[in-house]
């Protein structure tokens, strides 16, 4: 049960890593044309298309929020005192933003702005992020679970 949550948060970390660099989705038009972006090549696609603001808030909720938890969930685990354990308060409000929803609407804008019927594959990326999502609500339900036998 020791090494329970650094493995968890570790397998977080390395999936929500390749959930945002490995293409998330094939997009095939026409038979003979196809597109596999990650999260990073959509935001960057659609920062250069002039949805600056659409591009930053993808980015904040998808990759900057999700980060910023792991981030706090490594602190709060591997702290070595118990009152550097404790998550903030306002942990509670960022861990109640879902990164799948937002990263669903992301697809669903990307691929609203290719042009011409197309179909559409999940792909390896989709898969590794929404498996860091299920691995980051894990290791946060462990930090508290810890956090309150430590109380």
């Amino acid at each position: 049960m020791r090494f329970l949550l650094p493995a968890v948060l570790c397998g977080a970390t390395f999936s929500f890593a390749l959930g945002i660099t490995l293409p998330l989705v094939r997009i095939e038009r026409f038979l003979i044309l196809s597109d596999e972006p990650s999260l990073i090549a959509m935001i960057s696609s659609l920062w250069n298309a002039g949805d600056w603001p659409i591009a930053a808030l993808i980015l904040v909720f998808s990759i900057i929020f999700p980060a910023m938890k792991l981030y706090l969930l490594h602190a709060a685990a591997f702290a070595q005192s118990a009152g550097d354990r404790m998550l903030p308060a306002w942990f509670r409000a960022l861990s109640n933003w879902s990164m799948l929803d937002v990263l669903l609407v992301a697809l669903v804008i990307f691929a609203a702005k290719t042009s011409g019927l197309a179909t559409a594959f999940t792909q390896p990326g989709l898969w590794f992020f929404a498996g860091s999502v299920v691995l980051t609500v894990a290791a946060a339900s462990l930090v508290k679970s810890r956090q309150a036998g430590a109380k």
